[in-house]
């Protein structure tokens, strides 16, 4: 097999996913082929102080090598590069882009950033694979590469242990072609042998805004997000200050956290989870003191007072205890 260093680079594969991931990743990666004249940028949603081994799973499963990747690495075609957490994986002038910029959707890898970063750097020669996934993190990240002339993949519903990210692509209307994990390679094939689509329009000024964010340090970008001055009357759920229209059902704030309305949605669940828990701990502790303050009155008056209370907090308590199962069973969603 010849030195794949030796071929010509003809573009930019970012493949993304979240829940489910790493299945649906190594199934990529299995059918990637030997010659493919693609670098590969893969992506998943990681805790950002968690270690990451992705990449020896990944490395393990393909004729491609596959490392994680490092700042400043030379993009090389059939080589794929592993998104390491707590950075954004980004591209610029063939080169990788670590980045420790403002989280998108909560997430550090964040596959907007990513397909965002592959639509300008690459432009018609950037193909995007979302993958397995809740919630709707990388949609408008294939709307990105689809603009700027790419080509946008998604894992076929059926095919994902989670299927809301594909199904939100494909409402979104902005896949080109659906197919399971193991055929991205075959489709990828193909698609090399094709010509190159035509360069489209220049991009959106918000769209590089937007990279420009990702590419900065999560400290400096404040001045960036000051381009989206439409207030929304909505809080960031990271740092508490406002929010503005970056897009339609898309918002940033002043520091320039990223939110889709979906993942902002799901935000304000576990905030309210997080109240009625606190609510629950309160009315525990009340319940508690009231019986403790009965047991020990002195006067039957004091006594049928603290009493009279901790059976009014002992039946609130039952009914929050109840509606904060409901609560649970509704908002539950697996772990990124």
């Amino acid at each position: 097999m010849s030195d794949p260093r030796d071929r010509r680079l003809r573009g930019v594969v970012a493949v993304g996913a979240s829940a489910g991931g790493v299945e649906a990743l190594t199934r990529v990666a299995e059918g990637l082929p030997g010659d493919l004249p693609y670098a590969v940028l893969m992506a998943l949603h990681l805790p950002r102080h968690a270690p990451s081994v992705l990449a020896d799973i990944v490395d393990r499963r393909t004729a491609l090598p596959a490392v994680a990747a490092q700042d400043g690495m030379k993009l090389e075609p059939g080589r794929i590069y592993v998104a390491v957490p707590g950075h954004h994986l980004l591209t610029q002038d063939h080169h990788i882009v670590l980045s420790t910029g403002p989280t998108e959707s909560g997430h550090s890898p964040a596959l907007n950033a990513l397909f965002r970063s592959a639509a300008l750097a690459f432009g018609p020669r950037a193909i995007a694979v979302l993958l397995s996934g809740v919630l709707d993190d990388g949609v408008l990240g294939l709307a990105a590469i689809r603009s700027q002339g790419g080509t946008t993949v998604c894992q076929t519903p059926e095919d994902a242990l989670f299927p809301d990210m594909p199904n939100n692509a494909l409402r979104a209307g902005v896949v080109d072609h659906t197919v399971s994990a193991a055929d991205v390679g075959p489709l990828l094939r193909k698609l090399a042998a094709e010509e190159v689509r035509p360069p489209r329009r220049t991009p959106d000024p918000s769209l590089a805004t937007e990279n420009q964010i990702a590419m900065s340090d999560r400290f400096q970008s404040a001045g960036e997000s000051e381009s989206f001055p439409e207030p929304t009357g909505f809080i960031c759920p990271d740092c508490k200050g406002s929010l503005q229209a970056a897009g339609d059902a898309h918002f940033r704030c002043h520091v320039g956290h990223a939110w889709t309305a979906d993942a902002l949605l799901s935000a304000r669940d576990r905030e309210v989870e997080s109240a009625i828990w606190v609510a629950v701990r309160s009315l525990t502790e009340k319940s508690r003191l009231a019986h403790q303050l009965a047991e020990k009155a002195t006067s039957i008056v004091v006594q049928q007072r603290y009493s009279d209370m901790a059976a009014e907090t002992d039946k609130a308590l039952a009914v929050l205890r109840e509606r904060l199962a409901l609560v649970e069973d509704g908002f539950r969603t697996p772990d990124d």
